[in-house]
């Protein structure tokens, strides 16, 4: 079968999910009597044919695969994601599964914001070496590159570099981080003294999947202790990160349809399928575009940063791009580096959100792309990506994955700690790329290694730090 492409292989087609002691990936879509579809000359990976399952949903089943993974192992009684006691009791030879590497294994206590005393930390002078060296890791494509590096490592002596740092373009997944500072943030305007009430939404919410999901191509992991079923029903922490670690843009639809509820309704929220459905199909569109700004755009300049440079203007998926149209999405390495800076500092939302944000982008998992870097293997890497693709006939050229010839945007921010459990490195990193005919996943991957090797020279002796 091919898709859009690509060949797919025939044992990939019309499995069920396995017994419980094997985690599952499944791609989410809602089926309706349809496969699931990507946008017309956009190729994004691979697809499947899926089998329609009760109450119309559609899965497809891929065992151990997938995307990276995020939240540290031990999050499971706090956050209620059942993905991540699967991963733990993997760690344990009590279910099937890999092992993880050195850097993902921090707990979740171990996992926090690094700059909580230092509100006055910004993006400080360039440094020309610093900038001279990245200019020399991108080579002859630098200028279809913006990259923003902040060192931390020595805190009184932070180095800054930057080139094409204000460079403009879709942030694609990235545009995940603004959805999930909006998530927190309204839940801080609806319990500004109750960190517990916040937690508690996101962990008693039940979020059911319908037409806003349509469609995506990420899997998702699934694991019911007990159930081998397949389930499309999770709490709002589930979609999170599903959303962030699997980068579903079927779960970021849902996480940003509860966020417009969740702005409406404040306390009364959650509200039930029935109420939700009922709301979105009754309320005028433009009532809904504008809510859709102050839930989603709004928050990110009252988080202190420029929605010019840095905005999530819309759904992830044409169904709910359809049912509330929104606005352009917008990034720049630099402001995305100051979000970075913020969210070290506690200064995204609060410190309370800010924490839970960066425990969601943890890895604890299959990495990827930038973070799949060997020299990060002992390092504890908090990370999102994004990429989107597309492909026109050439003579002598061949499409492939990460490897467009009409667009081939690449998009990666990293917060590194090295090794994990100390501060002996640490610095931050925003990388947005659209190299043509090359594998930027590839690329990002060397780059990573380049600059890791890099901040080790600048500190070469400095005994680690707790």
């Amino acid at each position: 079968m091919v898709r859009n492409g690509f060949k797919i292989p025939s044992d990939a087609r019309g499995r069920g999910c396995r017994p419980l002691e094997m985690l599952t990936y499944c791609r989410v879509c809602c089926a309706f009597e349809s496969a699931c579809a990507l946008p017309a000359g956009v190729i994004r990976g691979f697809a499947t044919t899926s089998k329609q399952l009760r109450l119309g949903f559609a899965l497809a089943v891929i065992l151990w695969s997938g995307g990276a993974q995020a939240y540290p192992l031990d999050g499971y009684p706090a956050t209620g994601v059942l993905r991540l006691e699967a991963y733990r009791l993997a760690q344990q030879g009590k279910v099937r599964g890999p092992q993880e590497p050195k850097g993902a294994l921090l707990g979740r206590d171990q996992v926090d914001i690094r700059l909580a005393r230092r509100p006055e930390v910004t993006l400080p002078a360039e440094d020309p070496q610093l900038n001279s060296a990245l200019v020399s890791f991108l080579g002859e494509d630098s200028d279809r590159y913006g990259v923003a590096v902040l060192d931390l490592s020595d805190p009184e002596n932070p180095r800054y570099g930057e080139t094409r740092g204000g460079y403009r373009a879709n942030p694609g997944s990235v545009g995940k981080l603004m959805v999930v500072l909006s998530v927190f943030q309204a839940l801080a305007d609806i319990y500004p003294d109750d960190v517990p009430a916040r937690l508690a939404v996101l962990k008693n919410a039940m979020v059911t999947a319908d037409e806003f999901i349509l469609t995506d191509h990420h899997e998702v992991p699934i694991w019911v202790p007990g159930n081998p079923a397949i389930q499309y029903r999770a709490n709002l922490w589930s979609y999170l990160d599903w959303m962030l670690s699997a980068s579903s843009n079927a779960a970021a639809s849902m996480v940003i349809r509860e966020l417009m509820l969740l702005v409406y309704f404040g306390k009364g929220y959650p509200v039930e399928p029935e109420q939700s459905k009922s709301f979105f199909q009754k309320t005028p569109k433009k009532e809904l575009s504008d809510l859709l700004s102050r839930a989603l755009v709004e928050p990110v300049a009252r988080n202190g940063l420029n929605p010019e440079e840095l905005r999530q203007g819309s759904f992830f998926t044409e169904k709910g791009k359809q049912i509330v149209p929104g606005t352009s999405s917008c990034a720049t390495p630099r402001e995305l580096l100051r979000y970075l800076v913020r969210l070290e500092q506690g200064r995204i939302v609060d410190e309370a959100s800010s924490r839970e944000i960066k425990r969601l982008l943890y890895m604890t998992q299959r990495r990827i792309r930038y973070a799949s870097s060997p020299a990060l293997v002992d390092a504890a890497v908090y990370f999102k990506s994004g990429s989107l693709f597309r492909c026109d006939p050439e003579p002598g050229y061949t499409c492939r994955q990460y490897e467009g010839n009409l667009d081939n945007m690449m998009n990666s921010v990293a917060i590194v700690e090295a090794p994990a459990g100390t501060l002996q490195l640490h610095y931050l990193v925003a990388m947005m790329s659209n190299v043509l005919r090359k594998n930027s996943a590839v690329e990002h991957q060397s780059f990573a290694t380049r600059l890791h090797r890099l901040i080790e020279s600048f500190h070469r002796g400095v005994s680690p730090k707790p």
